[in-house]
């Protein structure tokens, strides 16, 4: 299961686990299999909708809450390397640096999660 991908902290490209699957059995055994599968839906359907309109329509003046919330959601459902690179850049829309924010890297990031997420959970459901 560990994919790791390759994020910007700082300066530093650093590796971290695409996905924290220890989170993602955490919360499903904290909520039960069925609330765990209502919350997936919830999580992608909010994120889904934030990451469109960043791709469509981004408003740097808007980074740093979409991204605070974006980290928070991605944190709660075990997306570290995304919620990694939504803090980065949170933190450079916070010190006045929104234009210096790699919102496609972002995107590219949660893109990729979702797919190895949803596919892992579609596994699991197979076995």
């Amino acid at each position: 299961h560990e994919i790791a991908s390759l994020v910007h902290v700082g300066p530093l490209m650093v590796k971290i686990s695409m996905i924290d699957w220890n989170r993602v059995c955490e919360l499903r055994e904290e909520i039960g299999a069925d609330d765990f599968l209502e919350v997936v839906e919830i999580f992608l359907e909010e994120v889904d909708e934030i990451v469109d309109r960043l791709a469509s329509t981004p408003d740097p003046a808007r980074f740093e809450e979409d991204l605070h919330f974006l980290k928070g959601s991605a944190l709660n459902i075990g997306f570290s390397a995304f919620a990694t690179s939504c803090a980065e850049g949170e933190s450079k829309s916070a010190n006045g640096a929104a234009s210096t924010v790699d919102l496609p890297a972002i995107l590219q990031c949660y893109r990729e999660s979702r797919t190895r997420f949803l596919t892992q959970l579609e596994t699991e459901a197979a076995a």
